[in-house]
């Protein structure tokens, strides 16, 4: 019995839907347990980072409150009370709150004379290669103030001379250090040079300033009036 065009397409209509389901079939035999395992897999790993991310929240929190229960028995001039949160939290996984329990750490040791120790802690933080870049730099900075004494000139000048510079944020303190050093080796020009930039630099603290004015005035470096015609042309 031939078939009228009709049933011709019905035909062809069921064949392609047994193929379709006789594919489906095969491609679930072969990769449905592996499609379902990966996506058990990526459900897992989005509930295992939702929950890290909760984590991190709730210790910062946590951390937070250890920070500042620290300053405050500080405050009180307590300082035995603050050691323990602030050894525990030096260990934090937390970049800023260890970098910010280290300085303090440091701090209660300057206070104490201790400048061996507090240039340590601050070394520590300057090497720390996970922390950013301008908590290294300050504490290099701090670290270089506590041993001033003890450094040779060429070392100052060596450790610091990235730092002494117009764009950087501790211009002042770093070149004040460095200008300081080049006096001590006899190097009267450049320290002048640097002094007067320092006086110039509308970034650099006040108390900063005056004294490079001072010492750029004994090198014979006219800062006053520079940095008066800098403000008139202004």
């Amino acid at each position: 019995m031939a078939l009228t065009p009709q049933n011709n397409d019905q035909f062809a209509r069921e064949v392609d839907e047994e193929l379709r389901r006789e594919e489906l079939r095969s491609f679930w035999q072969r990769w449905g347990i592996a499609l379902i395992a990966g996506i058990v897999l990526a459900l897992a790993a989005l509930a295992g980072w939702l929950w890290w991310q909760q984590h991190q929240v709730t210790q910062a929190g946590v951390q937070g409150e250890q920070f500042s229960k620290a300053l405050e028995s500080l405050g009180a001039q307590k300082a035995d009370a603050a050691k323990a949160p602030l050894a525990e939290l030096a260990a934090s996984d937390a970049a800023g709150y260890r970098a910010m329990a280290q300085f303090t750490q440091a701090d209660i040791l300057l206070q104490a004379d201790d400048l061996k120790g507090a240039a340590a802690k601050f070394a520590a933080v300057a090497a720390d290669g996970s922390l950013p870049q301008p908590y290294r730099d300050l504490a290099l900075v701090r670290q270089t103030s506590a041993e001033y004494d003890t450094l040779k000139p060429a070392a100052v000048i060596d450790r610091l001379r990235g730092l002494a510079t117009k764009d950087s944020p501790w211009f002042g303190s770093a070149g004040e250090m460095v200008g300081i050093a080049y006096m001590r080796l006899g190097r009267n020009a450049e320290a002048g040079r640097l002094f007067g930039e320092i006086a110039q630099a509308e970034t650099v603290p006040e108390t900063i300033r005056q004294r490079a004015v001072q010492l750029a005035g004994v090198l014979g470096v006219d800062a006053v009036d520079t940095d008066q015609e800098k403000k008139a042309a202004s």
